[in-house]
């Protein structure tokens, strides 16, 4: 059974807060993000924190093919522009995402260098910019509020677990007080925010995974992508995979959509949901994963399951609350 409408308080069919159906209801029309890598790094892998960066990543596993810090902004944009062109013909706005690593380490002069050219474009209707809550201030939130009078701005925040155990785990270099002080320091500014959530970190239990809904509700946050851990070749998380694989329980791909399932019936209903899952290209990973699946089969499945359920996104946000 599908709900009408008007029972789905983002206002379309689908049974969650869609990310495509945000952009149509904002811009009338698909907007596309092309993503730029601008050579930046991170303060828990050059040094400043720590070294190696966070034991499950890896940039080039999920970097596109046209990305290449050695080529300007400009010419990724321009490249990313005419794949997406190829792929999705609709597409004639585009978002600059600004993906790789931390996209804010670095002075405010610096960063008005890198996403100047992007903001020239003519078909460049926004910025999106990944990046960690100890890399941002003040200052460049200010920034960001000015370029937001003219175009669409969402800073991307990782916070991959809402619990500091599991932070210092996985070697990144700062806690979850640290995220929700920029998350609501950001929102003062009148900027929107976005999240990433890893599910399936070492020494998290299912039932712990499941309960930072409750800690991700209370943030400020406009967006929210989840990722499902996936063993990347080339990180010190391979290595300890190798070495304790004990210490891993990975999901499978069905308990994976359940799990999801389940974690967007709980979900604030006010939250746009811009990703179910990560994919990786299969070269890069050391566990099988979930093999040849792509991810728009999953995405489909857990529409698929929300509707034969006759559930939705928040639908239990009440009661959890």
């Amino acid at each position: 059974m599908i709900i009408e409408d008007k029972a789905y308080p983002w206002g379309h069919k689908r049974p969650y807060n869609s990310y495509a159906q945000y952009f149509e209801r904002n811009f009338g029309e698909r907007v596309q993000k092309t993503t730029i890598d601008a050579g930046f790094t991170c303060p828990n892998r050059d040094g400043k924190l720590a070294r190696g960066g966070c034991t499950y990543c890896n940039n080039d596993a999920f970097n596109p093919s046209y990305n290449d810090s050695r080529k300007p902004v400009e010419v990724q944009i321009e490249e990313g522009i005419v794949f997406h062109a190829n792929r999705y013909r609709r597409a004639k706005k585009f978002l600059a995402y600004f993906q790789a690593y931390s996209n804010t380490y670095a002075p405010l002069e610096k960063l008005k260098e890198i996403y100047g050219p992007a903001l020239e474009k003519e078909n460049v209707v926004g910025l999106v910019i990944g990046t960690r809550s100890d890399c941002m201030d003040e200052e460049k939130l200010k920034y960001f509020a000015d370029v937001q009078k003219t175009h669409y701005v969402i800073i991307e925040y990782g916070i991959e677990s809402t619990y500091d155990k599991t932070l210092r785990r996985i070697n990144r270099g700062h806690d979850f007080r640290s995220l929700v002080d920029m998350l609501h320091l950001s929102k003062e500014y009148g900027l929107k925010t976005g999240g990433h959530l890893i599910f399936g970190l070492p020494g998290e239990s299912r039932k712990e995974m499941m309960d930072q809904v409750e800690a991700i509700n209370d943030l400020p946050l406009d967006n929210i992508k989840f990722h499902q851990l996936q063993i990347i070749k080339g990180t010190a998380m391979a290595k300890e995979y190798k070495n304790k694989p004990e210490n891993f329980n990975l999901f499978g791909k069905d308990e994976y959509i359940n799990f999801v399932v389940e974690f967007l019936e709980r979900l604030r209903p006010e939250i746009v949901v811009e990703r179910f899952a990560g994919e990786v290209p299969p070269r890069f990973l050391v566990s099988e994963g979930w093999g040849k699946i792509r991810y728009d089969q999953i995405s489909n499945a857990i529409e698929k399951r929300l509707l034969e359920m006759n559930s939705r996104q928040g639908i239990k946000f009440r009661i959890a609350h």
